[in-house]
C-alpha cells in the first residue's frame, strides 16, 4: 500500500514518547541542571549525589549510635495554584520542605535526608528548576540531604502549566531522647514562636476570597505598602528547624506543636497526655496584618480563625516555668520571634483559645475549645 499515512508524522516510521507528550531528553536535562543543587545540600551521612535507583544514607556517619528513625510526608496544597498563576516558583520548594521538617522536629528528631516527587504535563520553561532549586534550598537550611527524587511527565493528567509536589523525610532521634509529650503536666508554659505568614495551610479558603472579593494580588498589600499582596500570601513556610533542634538536644523543650491545618485548637492537643489541657491567651500577640486582612475579608469568627489558620503562631512549645528564660534566649538568639502564649492546666487533653472583647476583631469576649 502506497500514500500518506495520516496517523504518523511527516517522515517517521512509527510513533514516538515524544510524539505522546513525553520528552526523555527534557527530563535528563532536568537531572542534569539539578545535580549541583541537589550535591549541595550533602552531609555526614550522605553524599546527596543523583542519578541512581536509590539513595543510601549511613545514620553512624552522621554520629548517632542507636536511633529511631521518625518519617513524614506531605505536599504543599493549594497554594501551588496561586504560585503557578502568578509565575512564583522560588518559595513552594520551602514550603515543601518545611511542611515535613517541621513535622520531624516536634518528635526530637534531626531531619537526615529528604525525596521530592515533581508531577506536571509538560516540562517546559525551566519551572521544574526553579521548584527543584527551592527544595534544595530549604534542604540546606534544615541541613537535610536531598538525596533523590521523581519527576514525572504525565500528559492528560494536569492542565497546561500545572504540576504538583510531595515530599517525602526520615528523620533521627536517639533513643530515649524524642519527644512525645509525656512530660508535658498541668503548669507547663507555652511558649509560641511566629510565623512567616499562611504557611501552607487554609489556602482553599484564601483562594475562594481571593475570587469572591476580586482581589488585585499583584498590588500593594493593604497592610503592607513595601509588598505585593501575592508575595505576602506566597511567603515560603518558616523552617524552624535548625533553631530548636539545640534547645530538644539540651533537654529544654518537653513538647512542640506544628500549627498546620486544624490551627491551634487542633495540633496542640495532638502533643498532650490525657491529664493535660492548653490554653492559648489570643490577647498576648498581636495578630499579623496578613491574619487581621483575611479575617476582615471573609468575616471570619475568631473560633474559625483558631481552627483554620496559625494566626501569627507557627510552632508552640511546652516547657518547664524553669526553662522559660533559657529557651527563650536561646531561641530569640537564633532569630526567632517567642512570645509566652499560655499554659497547660489539669483537664481533659484539649485546647482551648480565648481573647478578650476586641482580640481579633470579636466585638464581645470570645472563647473556642476542641478536646483531643
Amino acid at each position: 500500500m502506497t500514500g500518506d499515512n495520516p496517523d504518523k508524522q511527516s517522515g517517521q516510521d512509527g510513533y514516538t514518547y515524544a510524539q505522546a507528550g513525553v520528552s526523555i531528553e527534557a527530563g535528563n536535562a532536568l537531572v542534569k541542571a539539578i545535580g549541583p543543587l541537589v550535591k549541595a545540600t550533602a552531609r555526614p551521612g550522605a553524599g546527596a549525589e543523583i542519578g541512581g535507583f536509590g539513595g543510601f544514607f549511613d545514620p553512624k556517619a552522621a554520629g548517632y549510635t542507636d536511633p529511631l528513625l521518625v518519617a513524614a510526608n506531605d505536599g504543599v496544597g493549594t497554594k501551588l495554584k496561586l504560585a503557578i498563576d502568578y509565575d512564583r516558583h522560588e518559595g513552594v520548594g520551602i514550603d515543601l520542605v518545611a511542611m515535613c521538617v517541621n513535622d520531624l522536629i516536634v518528635q526530637g528528631a534531626e531531619p537526615l535526608f529528604f525525596l521530592d516527587y515533581f508531577a506536571t504535563g509538560k516540562l517546559e520553561n525551566g519551572v521544574a528548576e526553579r521548584v527543584v532549586a527551592s527544595i534544595a534550598g530549604g534542604c540546606k537550611e534544615s541541613g537535610c540531604a536531598l538525596i533523590g527524587g521523581e519527576t514525572a511527565e504525565m500528559p492528560g493528567m494536569y492542565a497546561p502549566g500545572d504540576y504538583d509536589l510531595a515530599g517525602f523525610c526520615v528523620g533521627a532521634v536517639e533513643r530515649g531522647e524524642q519527644l512525645t509529650g509525656e512530660r508535658v503536666a498541668p503548669g507547663h508554659v507555652l511558649l509560641g514562636l511566629a510565623s512567616s505568614g499562611v504557611h501552607s495551610n487554609g489556602f482553599s479558603l484564601v483562594r475562594r476570597l481571593a475570587a469572591d472579593k476580586g482581589w488585585d494580588l499583584a498590588a500593594p498589600a493593604p497592610f503592607d505598602a513595601e509588598r505585593a499582596l501575592i508575595d505576602t500570601l506566597l511567603a515560603p513556610t518558616r523552617l524552624y528547624v535548625a533553631s530548636l533542634l539545640p534547645a530538644i538536644r539540651a533537654g529544654e523543650i518537653d513538647a512542640l506543636a506544628h500549627i498546620t491545618g486544624g490551627g491551634l485548637l487542633e495540633n496542640i492537643p495532638r502533643v498532650l497526655p490525657a491529664n493535660a489541657h492548653a490554653v492559648v491567651d489570643a490577647d498576648a500577640w498581636q495578630q499579623p496584618g496578613l491574619m487581621a486582612f483575611l479575617q476582615e475579608q471573609g468575616s471570619i469568627a475568631p473560633e474559625e480563625m483558631a481552627r483554620t489558620f496559625n494566626c501569627g503562631i507557627g510552632m508552640v512549645l511546652a516547657v518547664t516555668p524553669a526553662n522559660v528564660d533559657a529557651v527563650t534566649q536561646r531561641l530569640s538568639g537564633a532569630g526567632e520571634t517567642v512570645v509566652p502564649i499560655g499554659e497547660i492546666v489539669e483537664g481533659q487533653s484539649g485546647c482551648t483559645v480565648r481573647g478578650s472583647a476586641g482580640t481579633w476583631s470579636a466585638g464581645e469576649a470570645w472563647e473556642a475549645t476542641h478536646l483531643g
